[in-house]
């Protein structure tokens, strides 16, 4: 008899338990807590050809042990993008979405529809906006990303991983636009003719692994910059750092830019060295990219114009101009050859220029105030401008255990002191005349009459000497020095 009584007493207290179980409400999170999204990035990836919608989705989930309480979901609405999505939440539409309830370890779906006219070339290649999520007065974001006008488009990779492009030619008939990390694997060979037209994202940068062909001309110069096309957000002209640069890597040979403009560049992307051109080598193994620059313009970067880390570089008729930091920035050796390329920084009200100076020509790359790595150095600059509005805009230096081979031929030079490092070669090269440039507030550095850059130049062992930057003729018996050959 005690067994059963004994038994009746445990079955009776299991119901108990139950009852109190079914009957016990699920506690509300009303403080902290957080709120996890099913992506990373909403991408609306579809390229489009005709006005059209289209709708994406994803789970805003609820990691609790508790309910959680969603006091809003909206479109964060950045730059007036909001107006392209449209929300529907768990049933509700964006503009009538009630507060939004999930249960412990469950989720809530959400859907985004994006509707654009992508003929609109008002449109901004790249809409972006974020997805704003309130948990317990705690925003969440969801980035958002939407292409909003017919163009070519090439999503990269992030981070330090890049998506590389086989042999091809690109087209003309719409943009290109490229974002995150885009490169040119190694072994082929990527050509972008003349009327091509490249946009970059804010976090692009073009590595390049195999070569790199761009082929310009005077009347149809392929230009590199920013997707921005909302210029208004820019005060209506360019701003550096809108886009990283293009950076040959050590295995990349026989580039070629003609004709090419670099321009409002600069910014760190992909964890990257802050320069529109940027030139390699791997000292491990003796690999050195090889770049050929002719009539090419770098311009507001907010880094560098164009470094180099023991690349090897030939360059006639460029411009590097406006940087953050050196327009020419050659360290740790190379191998360099520029012909009438001018190098020159003002600082303005985007650009400062109170500290580095406009070129520097290093056979060592300094790593903290004790150590440094270096390389071999052979350079010859013949009629370059170095200039600026520093005391002095070119910095020489070398370390003794690695050769340091730098001749400056007829060069048009800002150094107050004269004091370039003793065993820089110069010939008949020309310190603080006044090169008289036509408006160097207005980015123009054209001679005008009675500078001392003209007919101060030097043409022997040139072969071909063709034309300036404005594609006009060069004088063969009395040429210029810099990018421009003067014109009566």
């Amino acid at each position: 008899m005690r067994v059963k009584f004994s038994y009746f007493l445990l079955l009776l207290a299991a119901v108990v338990v139950l009852v109190n179980v079914s009957c016990k409400k699920t506690k509300l999170l009303t403080t902290g807590g957080e709120l996890q999204f099913s992506t990373d990035t909403l991408l609306f990836d579809t390229v489009f050809t005709t006005q059209a919608s289209f709708t994406n989705s994803f789970k805003i989930y609820n990691p609790q042990n508790e309910k959680i309480r969603i006091s809003s979901v909206r479109m964060a609405n950045l730059n007036g993008y909001g107006k392209y999505f449209h929300l529907n939440v768990d049933g509700y539409p964006g503009d009538k979405v009630p507060e939004i309830e999930i249960a412990p370890h469950d989720s809530a779906f959400v859907f985004a529809t994006v509707k654009i006219d992508p003929t609109n070339a008002d449109n901004p290649f790249v809409i972006e906006d974020k997805i704003i999520a309130t948990l317990n007065g705690k925003d969440y974001e969801l980035p958002v990303m939407a292409y909003g006008q017919n163009a070519y488009y090439i999503a990269g990779k992030t981070g330090d991983s890049v998506e590389t492009l086989p042999t091809q030619t690109f087209l003309t008939d719409k943009p290109y636009v490229l974002m995150h990390n885009v490169g040119v694997e190694p072994g082929a060979t990527l050509t972008i003719p003349a009327g091509c037209r490249m946009y970059m994202h804010a976090d692009a940068r073009l590595f390049v692994y195999g070569t790199l062909k761009v082929n310009g001309t005077k009347t149809d110069s392929v230009i590199f910059q920013g997707d921005r096309l909302d210029r208004n957000y820019f005060g209506y002209e360019g701003y550096p750092g809108e886009w990283g640069g293009i950076a040959f890597m050590p295995q990349s040979q026989n580039n070629e830019l003609r004709y090419t403009i670099v321009t409002n560049c600069g910014n760190s992307a992909g964890n990257f060295y802050p320069a529109g051109i940027f030139v390699s080598k791997d000292f491990s193994t003796g690999q050195q990219a090889s770049v050929f620059l002719d009539h090419v313009t770098v311009s507001n970067s907010i880094g560098y114009g164009i470094m180099s880390i023991g690349g090897k570089i030939t360059a006639e008729n460029c411009l590097a101009h406006t940087c953050g930091a050196e327009a020419l920035a050659l360290v740790r050796g190379g191998d360099y050859n520029f012909k009438n390329c001018s190098f020159i920084v003002y600082g303005n009200d985007k650009v400062s220029h109170i500290q580095e100076p406009t070129a520097a020509l290093f056979n060592y790359l300094q790593i903290d105030d004790t150590h440094y790595i270096g390389g071999d150095m052979n350079a010859t600059l013949t009629n370059c401008v170095i200039w600026g509005s520093l005391e002095n805009e070119l910095v020489c230096d070398k370390k003794n255990e690695f050769a340091y081979n730098v001749t400056l031929n007829n060069c048009f030079i800002k150094d107050g002191t004269d004091a370039i490092n003793a065993a820089v070669v110069q010939n008949a090269c020309i310190f603080n005349a006044d090169p008289k440039f036509a408006d160097y507030n207005k980015f123009d550095f054209h001679a005008t009459t009675g500078s001392d850059m003209i007919d101060k130049g030097t043409s022997t062992n040139f072969i071909g000497i063709g034309t300036d930057l404005d594609d006009k003729p060069r004088q063969h018996n009395t040429i210029d020095i810099g990018c421009y050959e003067f014109q009566d």
